[in-house]
């Protein structure tokens, strides 16, 4: 699949910003814009292809779903926004109508091939609905997941003590959401457990910083979004990162949500754990030895996340 074709369904802020991060990247060859704002689309392949000179070779299209075909790789933006007063259970029911739709022209002119990535909010059931849906294999259909949260950790974590983000090992698992879970039982720097490390470098004054740092990594999107109204350069970079493990068969360990069959004791939901990501997608979720505490909070999560796929009949 190396520089192959990616096609973005729905260009607004998170999938022009996800478009333009991989156009920049050189991974792809090829870039199909998709939108039900067809001016909006065809505006942006415009102001991108005006810099193709400054970056590696790439065609970027915009069109309608025809523009689907030969895609190893669909990232599905799309997806109503919440209506004021309206239930995220309402939200979803919409999304599911619209996600339907859209499973159902991905099916037609990719012909049941390549990898489906959700990248629309709330991703974890988008992402379950779409495997429901599309009727192809679990590891072909992965949501964008905690990778986002993971590394909102990671930056918090090196900006306390001092470390390059790139070398904290630690993940957010379970609901991209308000029930996601920290697991510091198995977050390491230098091969050293977290409250290790924060004894021997007298950088923390009392590990009460774990619960500061999992609040604002919990709230960051709200933070973000009471600031400038949405969320999408580090969305971007995190469904960038997901591609290129694909792309690469990288055998990446990522927190992609994905399809559960049994791990962790959960069953029939979509949510984040590290899993190995490579050319054939969500290639295998890896059962870490979380805290028993972690694995609790990370079953809650699930069964959160199955409440909300009852309600809207997934």
């Amino acid at each position: 699949m190396l520089k192959g074709k990616v096609s973005v369904i729905g260009t607004g802020f998170v999938g022009s910003t996800t478009a333009y991060t991989l156009m920049t990247s050189g991974l792809v060859s090829e870039i199909a814009l998709i939108d039900i704002d067809a001016d909006k689309a065809e505006g942006d392949a415009m102001d991108m292809n005006h810099g193709i000179s400054f970056v590696s070779p790439v065609k970027i299209t915009a069109g309608g779903y025809e523009n689907l075909a030969g895609s190893g790789i669909v990232i599905i933006a799309a997806g109503a926004n919440q209506k004021e007063g309206e239930t995220r259970t309402g939200l979803l029911k919409r999304n599911a109508a619209i996600l339907k739709d859209i499973v159902g022209k991905v099916l037609e002119y990719c012909g049941g091939n390549g990898i489906i990535l959700v990248v629309s909010n709330p991703v974890d059931i988008l992402t379950h609905i779409t495997y429901k849906l599309s009727g192809f294999p679990r590891s072909r259909v992965i949501g964008s997941g905690t990778v986002l949260d993971t590394s909102r950790l990671r930056y918090l974590i090196g900006r306390q003590l001092g470390i390059d983000a790139r070398n904290i090992h630690s993940y957010i698992i379970g609901e991209h959401g308000d029930s996601e879970v920290a697991a510091w039982s198995t977050t390491t720097i230098a091969g050293m457990k977290f409250d290790e490390f924060c004894r021997r470098c007298g950088l923390c004054t009392d590990l009460d910083c774990k619960a500061r740092i999992y609040d604002e990594v919990r709230n960051a999107a709200y933070d973000i979004i009471s600031k400038k109204g949405a969320t999408y350069y580090a969305i971007a970079l995190a469904v960038r990162r997901i591609v290129e493990a694909v792309i690469g068969n990288e055998n990446s360990v990522l927190t992609v949500s994905s399809h559960f069959d049994g791990e962790y004791g959960i069953r029939d939901i979509c949510l984040s754990a590290p899993t190995v990501v490579n050319s054939s997608g969500a290639g295998r979720i890896l059962e870490t030895p979380f805290s028993p505490e972690e694995l609790g909070k990370l079953r809650d999560s699930a069964d959160i996340l199955k409440r909300l796929a009852k309600e809207v009949g997934f």
